[in-house]
């Protein structure tokens, strides 16, 4: 469920989002017409990957400072139309490229996706064949600063980490700002959470993922499963988490100029009078004890904007004993891995994950498609 369909949301008229929407393509091309005066070649890259760098950079800042300038009625409607485009677009081409299946399901009472390799499932194997082992079970929550994107939007990347890590995916549709401030994101992360644990799923085979301010998002449900005497995953794994969201560090405005987000990065939607510094919404002021916080993978990029919190956040965490790896890739802005899969950073994560996946998160022998 996009957050334009749930009850409590506004939308703008359609000629209004029409409009809007026609303003973004002409932001768009507006960008991207800039991409040839910027050296796109030049990068710590090869050819490919600094042009394909350049590019997306461009045009997700294009994008993303046109959906902030935007009233929150007319982002929501442009959102939806955006969601109704993946909902058409995604399972066919994730079916073919990674062979993995999409089901709708509720958990918790909290509504998301499915992700799973076709070959663990009953329905596309045949009889005689090996059935595809399931290995875990992540909770990925999904990046958008606390106040967009939906689950079927990140399904292309969810099902690259079905691929790489051979687990099963379940993306939640967690309440997002302004509409839901904190922690009503937090609430129903945690629901869902519950809900996996009723359904069966050993915390020991269970890893809780993020991006952006679905990381952010992630590090606060692991403060609040401490603080509700529920059992840690196994494993939390980050991409470019928003942990600090006092933005008060150098990179904030050091990498204003070659990361993807927007200079003025938005959290008092999300926040709503609770202060950036509490622990509970930034990570990075939290004390982390290895009794209770698992072992973490974070990556991030060189070049972007959360760099210096990211950075703070994993010397706290090595300085509290917590098992981490982290990787910080040069020239790389925002959530390289799922904007530019296809870049050698991004190669090196999804090869980290892959060779972590069988040593963080022991494998449940006896696992079936968690319905």
């Amino acid at each position: 469920m996009v957050m334009a369909d749930r009850p409590e949301v506004k939308t703008a008229s359609t000629p209004v989002t029409a409009l809007a929407v026609l303003g973004l393509a002409e932001s768009m091309l507006n960008g991207l017409a800039r991409v040839p005066f910027h050296r796109p070649w030049s990068g710590p890259g090869g050819l490919l990957d600094n042009v394909g760098q350049s590019v997306t950079r461009q045009a997700v800042r294009s994008f993303m400072g046109y959906s902030m300038g935007l009233p929150i009625e007319e982002f929501r409607s442009m959102e939806k139309i955006l969601d109704d485009i993946c909902r058409v677009v995604m399972p066919p081409f994730i079916e073919v490229v990674d062979r993995v299946e999409i089901t709708k399901d509720t958990i918790g009472g909290i509504d998301g996706l499915w992700c799973r390799a076709k070959a663990s499932s009953d329905a596309y194997v045949d009889e005689g064949d090996d059935k595809q082992t399931i290995g875990a079970t992540i909770l990925y929550l999904h990046g958008g600063g606390y106040i967009g994107t939906s689950p079927i939007m990140y399904s292309a990347f969810a099902a690259s980490l079905v691929r790489i890590t051979g687990y099963e995916v379940f993306i939640a549709d967690y309440r997002m700002a302004p509409e839901f401030p904190f922690p009503a994101g937090v609430h129903d992360a945690a629901d869902v959470y519950r809900g996996l644990l009723e359904r069966g799923v050993d915390p020991e085979h269970l890893v809780v993922a993020g991006d952006s301010g679905g990381g952010g998002l992630a590090t606060s449900l692991i403060t609040y499963l401490h603080r509700h005497d529920l059992p840690a995953p196994a494993a939390v794994a980050l991409f470019s988490p928003e942990v600090d969201l006092d933005l008060n560090l150098p990179s904030i405005t050091e990498n204003a100029q070659y990361d993807i987000l927007p200079w003025n990065v938005p959290v008092a939607p999300y926040l709503q009078g609770i202060q950036p510094n509490d622990e509970r919404v930034s990570a990075v002021y939290a004390t982390a004890d290895p009794e209770w916080f698992p072992p973490t993978f974070v990556c991030w990029g060189a070049d972007e904007m959360f760099r210096d919190g990211i950075r703070k956040f994993v010397e706290n965490l090595e300085a509290a004993g917590v098992a981490v790896h982290a990787m910080e890739e040069r020239g790389m802005f925002h959530v390289f891995p799922i904007l530019m899969p296809w870049a050698e950073s991004s190669k090196r994560v999804f090869r980290a994950l892959h060779d972590l996946a069988g040593g963080t998160v022991t494998p449940d022998p006896d696992a079936e498609p968690t319905h």
